[in-house]
């Protein structure tokens, strides 16, 4: 591992993820990065009889795609690391994502396997395959060896260190990487596989792997393998306009729906700007609990004022330790729950409550809710 390297990665994603908004827009999902695998001097995955080229199908797909979220959302940026057909470093392909500020990076491969029957889809999210003693394990091994041997066509390869480094700080770096962006990068890969299904038969679901262009991508990561080109059938699909436009739709629909989801995720959970803190006369102590009516008062389907305090994947039950005895309402956000304490239909009321409840969660912040979607205040 290049550990000057490591150091300078883990600075950046360290700002990327600190650095504060101006408002909850430049939050939302406002570019994505698409990465033609492979091209050049690097034909990737070929087919039997040489005829179609791993290279040839990604940039055609990653047009095709780029082109549909471009008509869909004219203010989004939709970058390719590559517009044709040309050798670019894995290196490069990710430097290009964050130079440009990406929200999300997808890497469109296509699959190969020396067993000819292997066929199907597969979203990689960055991570260690552990079951050593497992089919997928090796499966997932002769994958990421392949898709990381382009490294040895570059100039310079030394620059990525030991691909096989387990060295503390290697595997601390790893680690860092894998939680950096795993709950936004397994969203848009379940959200994909979730779609991708006909034409192929066959999906693998998502899965991790030790990808080298997603360790270095600093942003919310897929790979995913658009299907065997070694396979007949799949070859057949690959080498048919319609199934090629079937698999496009489906990446598209899925990227919608992620983006739907992500935006109304980061809308609602951007942390407000804190107040000055009350002189030390006017604090109150922080109560164990809501003790007061006021969250009961509050009227099903009616417009209401709260302090949020949690926005998580899982659904939590309002006994739930973390919320320290206080009632809570939930509001469902794409696939994340927002939790909202301290609420009451009177918004000077919900301004009291906050300033007790702002001792308890330092980062809650209030919001105001509308059916079931919530805004900050």
């Amino acid at each position: 591992m290049n550990f000057r390297r490591a150091v300078l990665l883990l600075a950046s994603i360290a700002m990327y993820i600190a650095a504060p908004a101006q408002n909850a827009a430049d939050l939302r999902l406002n570019t994505i990065v698409l990465d033609p695998g492979h091209g050049g001097k690097d034909p990737g995955c070929i087919s039997q009889d040489k005829r179609t080229q791993e290279k040839d199908l990604t940039l055609t797909i990653s047009k095709k795609l780029a082109e549909k979220i471009r008509k869909q959302y004219p203010e989004m940026k939709v970058l390719l690391t590559r517009e044709k057909d040309e050798f670019v470093a894995l290196r490069d392909r990710a430097r290009f994502a964050t130079k440009n500020n990406a929200n999300l990076f997808i890497s469109i491969h296509i699959n190969a396997a020396s067993n000819r029957s292997a066929n199907g889809f597969a979203a990689y999210i960055l991570g260690q395959s552990s079951n050593k003693n497992t089919d997928t394990y090796a499966f997932n091994m002769d994958v990421v060896t392949r898709e990381n041997s382009v490294i040895y066509l570059e100039e310079d390869s030394t620059v990525y260190g030991d691909l096989n480094d387990n060295s503390p700080e290697a595997q601390i770096m790893s680690q860092f990487l894998y939680n950096a962006f795993r709950e936004q990068s397994l969203g848009i890969a379940e959200t994909v596989n979730g779609k991708m299904g006909s034409p192929f038969k066959h999906s693998y679901g998502v899965q991790q792997a030790n990808f080298q262009v997603l360790r270095e991508a600093s942003m919310p990561a897929v790979l995913l393998e658009m299907g065997f080109i070694s396979n007949a059938g799949d070859l057949a699909l690959l080498r048919s306009d319609k199934s090629l436009d079937q698999m496009v739709d489906n990446l598209f629909k899925a990227f919608c729906d992620y983006k739907t989801s992500y935006d109304a995720s980061v809308s609602i959970s951007a942390p407000a700007e804190r107040p000055a803190p009350a002189p030390a006369s006017q604090a109150q102590p922080a109560p164990a609990a809501n003790t007061s009516d006021t969250a009961s008062q509050v009227q099903e389907g009616s417009v209401y004022y709260g302090t949020q305090v949690l926005a998580s994947s899982k659904l939590m039950k309002e006994s739930d330790s973390y919320f320290k005895g206080y009632k809570v309402r939930t509001v469902k956000s794409g696939n994340l729950y927002k939790y909202i304490v301290g609420f009451s239909e009177d918004l000077n009321q919900a301004k009291k409550e906050n300033s007790d409840i702002k001792k308890v969660f330092k980062d809650s912040f209030m919001v105001k809710v509308e059916g079931n979607t919530a805004s900050m205040l």
